[in-house]
């Protein structure tokens, strides 16, 4: 099989024939149709991500596919079940083997570029919405980066908890993206006086915030009191520092949220968010937004879409153009 390897950290990708993977017991061995890229994939390839795997590396943390075969002794989807799946690393290949409990099956209603970038975005910000900060119908919800992969299905769950959706994001046409998903006001990332356009709409109770830098402090201090702030990434490239005494006198909270952390100490709390998310699929109630699809070839340029930050929804790699 054809996978992309990552050899040393800082490095280009490299395409280089492998030897195809043979699925253990508690595996399946999927033929992976089409990966979803993240963020995340950057920091990895760069070792600036808290997981480091073992160099070298496939690269890939989320795909869509169709299970081939089952290790030994092993139950799970049949052969030729259309499935997605997390991996944290190897999506980046025409074979993985993974353990079937990471495997949902696909409804009808999906396809494979849609499911490919399906579960990091929509798991995240749905578990980070109801798990962590507990968002109620009537609230309001302020989401930053909200055209990017995981920003806008923020958007698109908050609508489906009944919340007001403040969205922001750079420029007329990612802003429009948002919309289109459901943000009922919208506010350009470039335009200056953050604190005080979010006061003057009535203040926010909850903050999902993908981005980190300035903004983090603004939206802090538009909180109102009880207000709860999610932590989901740092797109800036700047950590921002809480200020404890802000959280003490307004009752805040600032909570970190992290989807890999939750599949290694809350496995059972992914999966039934994600059946759920599935369902809501299925009903017609989530529409996943595929911004670019290119060819497996083309990796490196989905890297530069992400990393010049000029995608809206998700970046997907096609890896068989033949389903």
């Amino acid at each position: 099989m054809r996978a992309w390897m990552i050899e040393t950290l800082g490095s280009a990708p490299r395409l280089q024939d492998c030897a195809d993977p043979l699925p253990a017991q508690g595996e399946a061995l999927v033929r992976v149709v089409s990966v979803g890229l993240n963020f995340a994939d950057l920091l990895m390839l760069a070792g600036s991500y808290q997981v480091r795997p073992a160099l070298p590396f496939i690269p890939g943390m989320e795909f869509s596919g169709i299970v081939e075969q089952l290790g030994p002794y092993t139950e799970g989807p049949p052969p030729g079940t259309r499935v997605l799946g997390i991996c944290g690393t190897g999506a980046l290949a025409e074979k993985l083997s993974i353990a079937v409990d990471r495997l949902s099956p696909l409804p009808d209603t999906l396809g494979f570029d849609e499911a490919a970038g399906f579960p990091i975005a929509y798991g995240t910000a749905h578990l980070a919405l109801t798990a962590k900060a507990r968002l109620q119908p009537g609230e309001t919800l302020f989401v930053t980066g909200a055209a990017g992969g995981v920003g806008l299905t923020a958007v698109e769950i908050g609508k489906r908890l009944g919340a007001r959706v403040i969205a922001s994001a750079r420029g007329a046409d990612r802003l429009a993206v948002a919309k289109a998903a459901g943000a009922d006001q919208l506010i350009d990332s470039d335009a200056p006086g953050l604190k005080d356009t979010l006061r003057a709409l009535g203040g926010v109770d909850v903050v999902f915030d993908a981005v980190g830098g300035p903004a983090f402090d603004d939206c802090l201090r538009a909180c109102k009191p009880d207000g709860r702030l999610l932590a989901i990434g740092f797109a800036s490239g700047q950590v921002p520092q809480v200020p404890a005494n802000l959280l003490l006198v307004k009752n805040l909270t600032v909570s970190g949220f992290w989807y890999g952390g939750y599949q290694d100490h809350a496995p059972q709390a992914v999966a039934s968010s994600m059946a759920e998310l599935l369902r809501w699929q299925a009903e017609g109630t989530l529409h996943p937004h595929v911004g670019e699809v290119l060819p497996f070839d083309a990796f490196p340029d989905g890297l530069d879409l992400l990393r010049t930050r000029r995608a809206t929804g998700k970046v997907v790699i096609r890896v068989d153009q033949q389903q």
